[in-house]
C-alpha cells in the first residue's frame, strides 16, 4: 500500500459515492488506475464495505443508541477475542472495540427503547461468563457521526430582560 492508496481511502471514506472520474482527478491518477487500486483494496479486505451516514432522528426512527462499557476477565490463551466474538453476534451490537483504561470492551448498541437496551444488557450481556461489570450510557443527541456533522445551529430568539 502506498500514498496513492491512502489518498483513495481518505477520499472514499469522505464520500464513497464520488465518481471514479472525480477520484482520478483528486488523486492525480488515471481512471483505470483508480479502478484497479479500488478493486485491489476491496479484494484484500482493506475496504470492508460501503455505507451511508444516516441521521435516524431526522428520518423519524425512534431507536435508542447506547454505549456499553464492559470489564471483562480475559480468557487464558485467547485474551478478549472469544468473548468479543460471542458479543459481536448479537444484531443489536453495531460496534465492538477493545479499549484501554477502566473498561476493556466498548459496545455501541441500538434498540427500540431504553427498556429494550436495559433488558439486553441484563439478560444477554451481564450474565455472560467473564463479564465482571457493565456501564450503560444512553445517547441523548448525536452531533457528529463518522465525520459528518448533524447538528445545525438553530437561531434562538433571546427574550430581552433588564434589572
Amino acid at each position: 500500500m502506498d500514498e496513492k492508496d491512502r489518498t483513495l481511502l481518505h477520499l472514499l471514506e469522505e464520500n464513497c459515492r464520488t465518481p471514479i472520474s472525480e477520484l482520478a482527478v483528486l488523486a492525480e491518477m488515471s481512471e483505470q488506475d483508480v479502478k484497479k487500486r479500488i478493486a485491489w483494496l476491496e479484494s484484500t479486505g482493506v475496504i470492508r464495505r460501503y455505507g451511508a451516514v444516516i441521521d435516524w432522528e431526522r428520518a423519524g426512527n425512534g431507536n435508542v443508541t447506547s454505549v456499553i462499557d464492559l470489564k471483562v476477565s480475559p480468557e487464558r490463551d485467547f485474551g478478549y477475542d472469544r468473548i468479543a466474538e460471542r458479543i459481536a453476534r448479537f444484531p443489536q451490537v453495531r460496534s465492538l472495540r477493545l479499549m484501554t483504561g477502566t473498561y476493556d470492551l466498548q459496545l455501541l448498541v441500538t434498540g427500540s427503547s431504553m427498556h429494550e437496551i436495559a433488558r439486553f444488557v441484563a439478560e444477554q450481556i451481564a450474565p455472560m461468563d467473564r463479564i465482571r461489570e457493565t456501564a450503560t450510557h444512553i445517547t441523548m443527541k448525536t452531533y457528529k457521526e463518522n465525520g459528518t456533522t448533524f447538528a445545525e445551529r438553530e437561531e434562538v430568539e433571546r427574550l430581552p430582560y433588564s434589572f
